[in-house]
């Protein structure tokens, strides 16, 4: 399926287009064809990206009327993390007057440069951010400055937010996460507390429901893994007798943070409400797990309570699914305010897209998202192997996709996280 620009179609396809019906358990091991997935069509694809998507359409020069022409090229840069002296002259130039052009086109690049170019134009985006209104791009802008970490850019950022923006920076859920963000990185990450695991994996924790736990790092780079718990407080375990687990990346190709849109997976709670099928060549036909935050479902459905009349969200509300002992505990409120934020449309996944695009990353063969927990596949025409599968069986296995899912980060190891860290607290 094909949508206007690349941007739609490359990167924001995978997670808008999605059918949430339910799926006959019997298709579930089907065998599955794509296509797409050959190596010849795969071949075709790269070389189309290369010199229709982003060669071809930076070619233009830019107007008001070519601007969605080098969005897609953005798009594919950041897609295929693709980076030559002619990409970067075009990024060069599209900054010279940057202020001119729409706020669309000035999140796309500041977007593209945060995935690519990491630091390269700390001195552009230092002096554009002084003139940015927009919460959401000044936001986008911020997080490109302080990913260095150095304190007086933190401090500087802080004064311009209270600045800019005075009380809204408390009451708009963007500039109220920066914030949080400022002061995390002021005094270091808030650690964990050290039963965290064992109160979210205890039986009192949302009884009577299927839990997935995808457990992560802080550094979404490293691949983290998920478990599931059924309605009665077991885990499910794996046809040898083991526990049952997989690899899964809550990394987003963008990879900023999880309350800006296409950023990476927000730690919190989120509801499962059963399977789909995606339409998305970037997904694929593998069933995937359907979810939702707050804000982007009622208060009814995502606390499964037909009793509540009420229609406006809050706290409180989020509250009833979180152990009285991690409420001072910011992250696992992530979901809740990235809801608030608008982010949608989150699900767990496979995928389709050619792993040899990010072989040099650290979590190769696995492939980055939008936001979405994402799983291993491997395809080449047929399918070969799946882990989505896996996971969706394990799902059935416990009682099928209907309960809560949570994402939450272990700590800043820089490495995968492996199910050794995680038997010792079952």
């Amino acid at each position: 399926m094909l949508m206007k620009n690349l941007q739609s179609n490359l990167l924001y396809l995978s997670l808008l287009i999605f059918s949430t019906s339910q799926v006959c358990i019997g298709q579930y091991n089907a065998p599955l064809y794509t296509s797409y997935t050959t190596k010849a069509a795969r071949a075709k694809m790269h070389g189309r990206i290369i010199s229709n998507t982003i060669i071809n359409n930076l070619s233009f020069p830019l107007t008001d009327s070519t601007e969605e022409n080098w969005e897609d090229a953005f798009g594919g840069i950041e897609f295929l993390v693709y980076k030559t002296p002619l990409t970067q002259s075009k990024i060069d130039f599209a900054f010279k007057n940057l202020s001119t052009r729409s706020v669309t086109f000035q999140r796309s690049l500041i977007e593209m440069i945060y995935a690519v170019y990491p630091g390269v134009y700390k001195s552009e985006v230092g002096i554009f951010i002084e003139s940015i209104e927009d919460p959401r791009l000044f936001a986008m802008c911020a997080e490109y400055l302080i990913a260095s970490n150095n304190i007086e850019t933190i401090k500087h950022i802080s004064s311009l937010v209270n600045g800019k923006f005075s009380e809204l920076s408390i009451l708009d859920p963007v500039l109220y996460m920066l914030n949080l963000r400022m002061a995390e990185l002021k005094n270091k990450f808030q650690k964990a507390p050290e039963n965290i695991l064992e109160k979210l994996f205890s039986r009192s924790f949302i009884p009577g429901k299927t839990i997935m736990y995808s457990i992560q790092r802080k550094n979404r780079d490293f691949p983290g893994l998920v478990v599931i718990r059924d309605p009665w407080g077991n885990f499910i375990k794996d046809s040898s007798g083991q526990l049952f687990h997989i690899p899964q990346l809550a990394r987003s190709m963008t990879n900023l943070p999880g309350y800006i849109r296409n950023g990476n997976t927000p730690q919190g709670i989120f509801l499962m409400y059963g399977f789909g099928v995606s339409m998305s060549n970037f997904i694929g036909p593998s069933v995937n797990v359907q979810m939702g935050m707050p804000f982007e479902l009622d208060v009814k459905k995502f606390l499964a309570d037909s009793a509540i009349t009420d229609s406006i969200w809050s706290l409180q509300y989020y509250d009833r699914l979180v152990p009285a002992e991690l409420r001072n505990y910011q992250p696992i409120y992530d979901s809740y305010y990235a809801g608030l934020a608008g982010r949608n449309e989150i699900i767990a996944h496979g995928t389709t897209i050619d792993p040899a695009y990010y072989n040099d990353k650290t979590y190769y063969p696995l492939t980055p998202s939008m936001g979405c927990l994402c799983t291993r596949e491997i395809w080449d025409g047929k399918r070969i192997e799946s882990d989505q599968q896996k996971l969706v069986n394990a799902l059935l296995q416990g009682g099928g996709a209907n309960g809560y899912c949570v994402v939450i980060e272990l700590d800043d190891k820089q490495a995968p996280v492996s199910i050794n860290e995680i038997l010792p607290l079952l």
